[in-house]
């Protein structure tokens, strides 16, 4: 079942929709209201005409162009008019560049079937034709500004997410978010649930579509070869973009969309604070608000979450989740990453989707996932549910589904007889073990990164679906019968393509037992914190009453049915020993690249940070130092 109401969903964002709002105005008159609010409009008188004509001016039939209420013939020159277009008051200077302002109006430019606002400058345009344009506007320097006829402003198509071929299609609409487009390919096999979303989104794309593009208040579009059937929102800017068509850009003053600088947008949708740069093509895709793609990035048939870039790289059919950083020459084809949170490094080839057969595989990293340099991920393959693994550099996985959270999947260090040699090494709990640094790093990292506004993530690692991860997990290590050598997806599902030797098992048991308990210890501090008289007794109780706040509840039944305890002062007598071994852990993962570095670079301690000076390191050991105080007085006082 889908979480949430999908097509209410669609319906909502339709009801409060800037693009809605502008597209049901531009239809009601060809946008005189939207351009010019309340102003009257009337015909030009012959003086006008003259004066029009004597600046240089021409028009197929003057009494089809009309103008508001104080219309300056002064500011219209050496321009041409075709069919029916209104032109509004221009009498304030707009700034084009630091230190040049131009006077509002048209100038050297070519109209057809348009509305120009208020205050909107004009100013050598090829051809503006069939646009509504709101005050304030400035479209200067530029070729082709068209609308060819109905359009809906690249909204309502269907992308092939997370499968080339289909089976995942994704209807989009401007305001579409991460969630909503999981959950409807989630439920391909719910088909009512898949056919009341399309309903909505033909109700959607059916109140955009118009027969003009729209250019919103204050909108710039400058130096950009052509625009077709372009909704540019409020503070949009096109700036030496190559082409612009079909497509919706929803903008504000505090958040512009911005394409430019060469960059290319086709049949996209792009929200608020997204940008387009240095010669990037987005097709078909949508752009989530303060996304990104630069750098002859290319992203076709896809959408990225908030605050991911892509530059360089190449990403198809796919669906990315926040925060993921694709900042090199890479492929990623038929990705299904909602939770996002992870790196794609060099030369990753994520994208063995199909061998001489249809491109009809996919993959799904999990939450945090890091593709590391030069990786080959074959087909289909699920790390959904491990989450924050590293892939390491040079690795090819075959075909497999992975459930141990926290993993490295690296190259063998020991060649087994009897396991194929196409079969990697897995080291479950790795990434908590021996490299602590980058998983808390990345909660700091992301949330000081974040300029999204209206998406809500959680920032922390530790919460209860990546601790039950980590619990189910630990069962399976732990159920362990006979100890042996090494261990296959034979002997212990979720290994995948892999083999796991047996000390790796054991140092996994030890680090997803720590950190579970940690959770839980650290869950019982805040909750006791939280009463209002902190007693033995009241501390004792919460251990054993269900409560109603559910993230207090989870880390209740882990420590009382999963691990027993029954005393708080006890369990909390524990946690200053393990902040403290968090803040060496952190601290100890960092130190390694010290190591490593000044046994290979003569002078590398002179050009990097060691670990005991660097900020994160030790931002962890005064949180940590902070963390030990709070327990010593909290358990002083229950005592």
């Amino acid at each position: 079942m889908a979480a949430f109401d999908l097509a209410g969903r669609v319906v909502s964002a339709a009801n409060s929709s800037e693009l809605v709002r502008a597209a049901e105005s531009v239809a009601g008159d060809g946008g005189i209201r939207f351009a010019l609010a309340d102003t009257a409009v009337r015909s030009l008188t012959r003086a006008e005409v003259a004066q029009l004509e004597s600046q240089g001016n021409s028009a197929d039939d003057w009494s089809r162009v009309r103008v508001a209420d104080g219309f300056d013939a002064g500011r219209v020159r050496h321009s041409s008019f075709h069919g029916d277009v209104v032109l509004g008051r221009f009498a304030r200077q707009v700034r084009v560049a630091d230190g040049l302002d131009l006077p509002a109006g048209v100038y050297r430019s070519t109209l057809a079937n348009s509305v120009i606002g208020h205050d909107v400058l004009v100013r050598d345009v090829k051809l503006l034709v069939n646009y509504a344009v709101a005050p304030d506007a400035v479209l200067h320097d530029c070729g082709r500004i068209t609308c060819d006829g109905p359009t809906a402003f690249g909204n309502g198509q269907e992308l092939p997410i997370a499968i080339e071929t289909g089976g995942r299609e994704l209807r989009v609409y401007a305001e579409i978010d991460v969630e909503v487009a999981a959950a409807l390919a989630r439920s391909r096999g719910q088909r009512d649930v898949v056919d009341r979303y399309a309903k909505a989104v033909d109700g959607y794309t059916q109140r955009v579509t118009s027969s003009r593009g729209i250019i919103e208040r204050s909108a710039v579009v400058c130096g950009t070869a052509t625009v077709r059937n372009v909704y540019l929102g409020p503070h949009a800017r096109l700036d030496g973009a190559t082409l612009v068509c079909d497509s919706t850009l929803l903008s504000n003053e505090q958040e512009p969309a911005t394409i430019e600088s060469g960059g290319c947008v086709k049949s996209s949708l792009v929200q608020w604070g997204s940008h387009v740069t240095t010669l990037a093509i987005v097709d078909s895709s949508v752009l989530t608000e303060h996304s990104h793609v630069e750098r002859h990035g290319i992203v076709t048939a896809s959408v990225l979450g908030p605050n991911t870039g892509v530059a360089e790289g190449e990403v198809t059919a796919s669906l990315l989740g926040p925060f993921v950083g694709f900042h090199h020459q890479a492929l990623l084809i038929a990705a299904f990453w909602p939770e996002g949170k992870g790196n794609v490094g060099y030369g990753a080839n994520v994208g063995s989707n199909h061998t001489g057969k249809a491109p009809d595989q996919e993959f799904w990293p999990g939450e945090g996932t890091f593709l590391g340099l030069g990786v080959n991920i074959k087909y289909p393959a699920d790390f959904s549910r491990a989450p924050y693994t590293i892939i390491a550099t040079g690795v090819t996985t075959l075909p497999q589904k992975v459930t141990f959270p926290f993993s490295l999947v690296n190259s063998p260090a020991v060649q087994i007889p009897d396991v194929s040699p196409a079969y990697n090494e897995i080291l479950p709990a790795w990434v908590l073990s021996d490299n602590l640094y980058a998983v808390r790093r990345n909660e700091a990292k992301y949330q000081a990164r974040n300029k999204a506004r209206r998406t809500r993530f959680t920032f922390t690692v530790f919460r209860p679906d990546t601790v039950d991860l980590m619990c189910d997990a630990l069962g399976r290590l732990e159920a362990v019968g006979s100890p042996r050598r090494y261990y296959t997806d034979r002997d212990i599902q979720g290994l995948g393509k892999n083999f796991m030797l047996e000390t790796s098992r054991l140092a996994a048991i030890e680090t997803y037992r720590f950190f579970v308990r940690y959770y839980g210890l650290t869950g019982l501090k805040r909750q006791i914190e939280s009463l209002a008289h902190p007693t033995r007794a009241a501390a004792d109780s919460l251990l054993g009453v269900a409560s109603g706040d559910p993230m207090w509840e989870h880390a209740r039944r882990i420590l009382h049915d999963r691990l027993a305890l029954r005393d708080a002062v006890a369990a909390l007598d524990e946690l200053p020993a393990m902040f403290a071994g968090i803040a060496e852990s952190v601290e100890r993962s960092k130190a390694k690249d010290d190591d490593r570095g000044g046994r290979i670079i003569d002078d590398y301690a002179a050009a990097h940070t060691p670990a005991a000076r660097d900020s994160f390191v030790r931002k962890t050991q005064e949180e940590m130092r902070v963390a030990q105080d709070e327990v010593h007085r909290l358990v002083a006082c229950l005592r």
